[in-house]
């Protein structure tokens, strides 16, 4: 697969104070992640790779499932193992990646699934069991392209039952007392995201980009940016059991004003494009895509999650839209 640059996209939302956002976000096309039935897989595929974190080998298979089963993780390491349903109230750690693991069973847990769940959501898969043979997902490149390579060879199928489509009703707010913030807007339609980022390291700095959430969009400008970290943070986080699988092959790694990868950048916004991905991964832990616009300011995996807490902590901030009943009803329940 061709891994392309970007089409130009000049935002008009610059994701600041509150006070200077403008009302709403612009309608999105009615394509890609708006379809109006569920989708799936057409075939099971398999990779294998290095976990991120753990650093240990993994082998991944995407398998498809039928409606309203959702986006489902099974260790097949453990065999006696129900599958983790991907979901915002599953999630147990937001360390520089998002874990996620069962209510009943707190051990059995998969970590780093953002870098997947964002080709899920920008393919518009609705329902699919990843068995895993591990604690962490393979990091492949470091970004979201090798997993919607996957997508694309496995191909996709649409399924009769209708999609279903989490529209927000009001604003929700949750902020850090660094100053990082992330919101939800009410939108005309679609999924459109914007996000910001301000890091001490030169190279990065203050950084922005905002975007529709369609298939074309996501491959054009965000699928591709790989995580990164700074050289300084390094020792720290093997210390603390983390990025033992991290290596220049799947993250940048920078210090000061230097990018130390031999390839560079292959986009020179690709920090704040990066974070954006993952915002697209993490928030498809609603359970459904959103009818609604996201702004984040430093967000992260962390803020994400508790972005998603806020949403469901009120019925007044949400409804079901793209079904034949668009009454409120419950939440795809626990596995």
């Amino acid at each position: 697969m061709q891994i392309t640059a970007e089409t130009p996209f000049k935002a008009s939302i610059v994701p600041l104070p509150l006070s200077t956002i403008s009302q709403g976000f612009p309608t999105v096309p009615k394509k890609g992640t708006n379809i109006s039935h569920q989708g799936t897989l057409k075939q099971s595929i398999t990779c294998v790779g290095t976990g991120l974190h753990s650093g240990a080998r993994v082998q991944m298979t995407l398998n498809p499932a039928p409606s309203d089963h959702g986006i489902a993780f099974k260790r097949s390491d453990l065999p006696a193992s129900l599958p983790i349903i991907a979901r915002h109230d599953h999630v147990v750690d937001t360390r520089l990646s998002t874990v996620i693991a069962r209510p009943d069973a707190p051990t059995i847990r998969v970590a780093t699934i953002e870098h997947l769940m964002a080709a899920l959501h920008a393919n518009g898969i609705d329902n699919a069991l990843i068995e895993i043979d591990g604690p962490e997902t393979p990091v492949l490149d470091g970004s979201a392209a090798e997993f919607d390579f996957l997508i694309q060879c496995a191909g996709a199928v649409t399924l009769n039952s209708a999609r279903r489509v989490i529209e927000v009703l009001k604003p929700v707010h949750v902020e850090d007392d660094n100053g990082a913030f992330a919101e939800l807007r009410p939108a005309r339609s679609g999924f459109a995201l914007a996000m910001s980022i301000d890091f001490s390291a030169s190279v990065i700095g203050q950084q922005r980009h905002a975007m529709p959430l369609t298939l074309e969009r996501f491959r054009q400008e965000v699928g591709f940016c790989r995580t990164f970290v700074e050289r300084k943070e390094i020792e720290a986080l093997q210390q603390m059991g983390l990025a033992r699988g991290g290596s220049l092959d799947n993250a940048i790694v920078v210090e000061d004003d230097t990018v130390l990868n031999p390839c560079g950048l292959r986009h020179p916004k690709e920090f704040v494009r990066h974070k954006l991905m993952d915002a697209v991964g993490d928030l498809y832990l609603a359970g459904h895509t959103l009818q609604a616009g996201f702004m984040g300011h430093k967000s992260g995996h962390g803020l994400n999650n508790r972005l998603l807490h806020a949403l469901f902590a009120s019925p007044a901030n949400w409804r079901f839209v793209g079904s034949e009943n668009e009454a409120r009803t419950e939440l795809r329940a626990s596995a």
